[in-house]
């Protein structure tokens, strides 16, 4: 069983790969790495920071005595993620910093706040309070890395993939599931936020599923 190391702690980021990729594999998370050093995520593209979370986990794990215990099986890849939601009146911004799109305004020293997705998506609203609804159209974008970590096959140039799905955002929040921007976001087609959707909808059509398609494809080929 091909082993697939997602280098995220995010619970909800976990729980749609794993949805999505099924029990075809074996998966470990930075949950099982604890003592994995943190990534700064410094480049200028979904694609940059996602090659390079990858690369540096995949790095450090070749270097890890224990990686054969660990990491059980000789066929284990990293697959790191990146994405973000993209909103054409704003010149795409959120963009890259979609996690932190709230933290850019704060003061030394200002305490974080208590729901981080709340922040966000409350100053992406005030952003777009004039909007008009045929002005507000948005996509979502997940790009995704993968790197081999055992020889005799490891090599660090990594494979990318990305894809996107377009929407737009609307006026209030709606629904409780999915995460980040999921309430305000509705995929085209759909009048239905992220967050209304069910799960398994959500999972045939987002951008993160269109590029773990994208990547199982890729691990076809390899016969993984």
């Amino acid at each position: 069983m091909t082993t697939l190391i997602l280098a995220t702690r995010n619970k909800h980021k976990i729980a749609e790969i794993t949805a999505i990729l099924g029990p075809r594999y074996r998966f470990l998370t930075l949950q099982d790495f604890p003592e994995a050093p943190m990534v700064r995520e410094d480049q200028t593209t979904f694609s940059g920071n996602a090659m390079k979370k990858a690369k540096e986990l995949a790095r450090w794990m070749q270097g890890m005595p224990s990686v054969e215990f660990r990491v059980p099986g000789p066929n284990a890849l990293v697959v790191a993620d990146d994405s973000g939601l993209e909103v054409d009146a704003l010149k795409g911004a959120p963009g890259i910093h979609s996690a932190r799109f709230a933290a850019l305004d704060a003061k030394p020293g200002q305490p974080p706040p208590t729901s981080v997705d709340a922040a966000n998506n409350e100053k992406l609203l005030r952003l777009l309070s004039k909007v008009p609804t045929g002005q507000r159209h948005a996509r979502f974008r997940c790009a995704l890395a993968t790197i081999r970590v055992k020889p005799p096959q490891a090599a660090m140039a990594g494979q990318n993939f990305e894809a996107v799905c377009d929407g737009h955002v609307q006026f209030a929040a709606a629904g409780h599931g999915g995460f980040g921007y999921d309430p305000l976001f509705v995929p085209l087609g759909h009048t239905a936020s992220f967050g209304q959707l069910p799960a398994a909808t959500k999972n045939q059509l987002s951008h993160r599923a269109q590029a773990l398609q994208k990547l199982k494809r890729y691990l076809d080929t390899l016969g993984l």
